[in-house]
């Protein structure tokens, strides 16, 4: 259900669209971020483990 948004359809919906690219794009940034850092911490546990 898409509200008449008038001549300016296609300015609102690639502002929806550009907003939503960014939100995912910056979710997969702190993800991918999460996981590098978690991977390092567990290889520094690993290490810190076996040395003492």
């Amino acid at each position: 259900m898409m509200p008449d948004l008038g001549r300016y359809a296609l300015e609102v919906t690639l502002a929806y669209g550009v907003s939503l690219g960014l939100i995912v794009g910056l979710a997969l940034l702190y993800w991918v971020r999460a996981r590098r850092s978690r991977r390092q911490l567990e290889e520094i546990e690993t290490r810190r483990g076996k040395n003492g």
